[in-house]
């Protein structure tokens, strides 16, 4: 009788040995409020040079606000503290780090058993001669399909972790080179205000000229007016570009999380000045191939494929199989005794695969590999060309930048400066000499595009090479360089 029992409450427990909640390795690891943030520091630190936070708490919330208010309060910001403090500030990134964690908790989830599902039946409620009820019945399932999957459930969820990993260090990185490019439009911006204040100086000048010379009648009307007007359209231009400078500025600030008081700071009035020379970058492409974090991930989702692949394939025609185990107590009355029994239950439940044989999942599974195998060698051909194109424009865009500041700024010094002795000497006319001006006042313009698009140019190299950058972006730096040399046959 008692071997008889032992045998029920085995086959009683047994889905819940094999459904059991024990505690694994993973489930430790993944667990971790922070899993898998140490990759994606060590990532983007190697990159940018810059450290990332994951804020999680209100301790290390106020510890970051300190830090960022020491940073930038009435302070004069250069782009390496700009990136810093959006690193470290930007709620946007924040938001990019629980998708991690996200992440982590699906595979956490993965890596738990299914709990079993039990349920207790009582029949025969208010039979006449056993009053209460007949029979009670117990019954435990699991999910047996689940057991056989989990393994490659698990090694599925891990390598969209790794996805996840990836794709919360790409985040950082894009964060950091949009935050350098827009603290570099900002400084530009405001080198462009400058310059134009002094152009506008120089060009009220001029207006006054033209107007005593027209009082002497030694100027015509239109002569007057032409002057005047130039005075007017660059008074304009001055307004349009201090706009321009205070909305790159709110762009900056926006990337670096800041409101309130910390808005207090300031934005160097003018771009660095070029470099001597630049240093060579001829493995840039094989550089791009091996760091870039956007191919990386395009990598892992067809791993993940195929992955998913398999798993449809071995399951292509069971989707469900539960393993139902119990026992039924049943009392009978005979003879006006009350006669108990109790006997064990087994029983597998599963899909017949008569109407859906798989087909059509297989195929899906298929093309979904197709598309992710197109789609990473579709990515490895164009980081090769951002690479190139984005050394190109690093190169192209320093020679032109330094082309106008050691040729066309001095030749239109030298012009303006031999005018105004001839001008004096009463050999060339007004006209000329305004001309001459005017002229400078676009090299200058001129010039200092090409500083810009050398130093944005420049900030396009890191993305070009870890990620976090776009197409658009790697291009912006050489645009106007191929504008400048005219439309050639290559």
């Amino acid at each position: 009788m008692t071997r008889t029992v032992t045998n029920k409450v085995a086959i009683l427990i047994l889905p819940v040995f094999l459904g059991g909640c024990a505690a694994t390795a993973k489930e430790g690891v993944y667990s971790n409020a922070f899993a898998g943030f140490s990759s994606v520091q060590a990532t983007t630190q190697a990159a940018s040079g810059k450290q990332s936070v994951w804020i999680q708490d209100r301790q290390t919330a106020e510890t970051v606000a300190r830090q960022v208010r020491d940073m930038v309060h009435n302070k004069t910001i250069n782009a390496d503290t700009a990136v810093q403090v959006a690193l470290l500030n930007n709620k946007g990134l924040q938001a990019a780090y629980a998708d991690l964690g996200l992440s982590a908790t699906e595979v956490w989830q993965e890596s738990m058993f299914e709990n079993p599902v039990a349920s207790i039946g009582v029949l025969g409620i208010g039979t006449p001669e056993l009053e209460a009820f007949r029979a009670v019945e117990g019954m435990i399932v699991n999910n047996i399909f689940a057991l056989i999957t989990r393994g490659r459930r698990i090694d599925l969820a891990e390598t969209e972790f790794r996805e996840a990993q990836l794709n919360a260090a790409l985040a950082t990185l894009s964060l950091a080179a949009e935050t350098r490019r827009a603290w570099i439009e900002a400084a530009a911006a405001w080198e462009r205000v400058g310059y134009l204040n002094q152009s506008k100086a120089a060009a009220d000048a001029a207006s006054e000229l033209a107007a005593r010379l027209g009082d002497s009648g030694a100027l015509s009307k239109s002569g007057q007016a032409r002057e005047h007007v130039f005075y007017a359209e660059l008074a304009g231009q001055t307004a349009q570009a201090r706009m321009e400078a205070r909305q790159a500025k709110e762009r900056l600030s926006r990337l670096m999380g800041l409101w309130g008081d910390d808005l207090e700071y300031e934005v160097p009035n003018r771009l660095p000045d070029l470099p001597g020379s630049l240093p060579e970058k001829s493995t840039i492409e094989a550089d791009a191939l091996r760091h870039r974090a956007d191919l990386q991930v395009a990598s892992i989702e067809l791993e993940a494929m195929a992955k998913q692949y398999g798993l449809t394939e071995a399951t292509r025609y069971v989707t469900d199989l539960g393993l139902v185990a119990g026992f039924e107590t049943e009392r009978e009355i005979e003879d006006g005794e009350e006669e108990v029994s109790t006997s064990g239950q087994a029983e597998i439940e599963f899909v017949i695969p008569i109407f859906d044989t798989g087909k059509a999942r297989k195929r899906q599974a298929e093309l979904n590999y197709m598309r992710a195998a197109n789609l990473l060698a579709e990515k490895a051909v164009n980081v090769r060309s951002e690479a190139r194109a984005a050394y190109d424009a690093y190169r192209s865009s320093y020679d032109i930048a330094r082309h106008y500041r050691n040729n066309v700024l001095p030749l239109r010094t030298t012009i303006e400066e031999e005018s105004l002795l001839t001008y004096n000497g009463m050999i060339t006319s007004t006209f000329e000499l305004l001309a001459d001006t005017r002229a400078k006042i676009n090299s200058i313009m001129l010039s200092l595009d090409a500083k810009r698009a050398f130093w944005l140019a420049e900030a396009n190299l890191a993305p070009t090479v870890y990620g976090g950058g776009s197409a658009m972006a790697a291009g912006a730096g050489g645009g106007e360089a191929a504008e400048a040399e005219g439309g050639g046959g290559h």
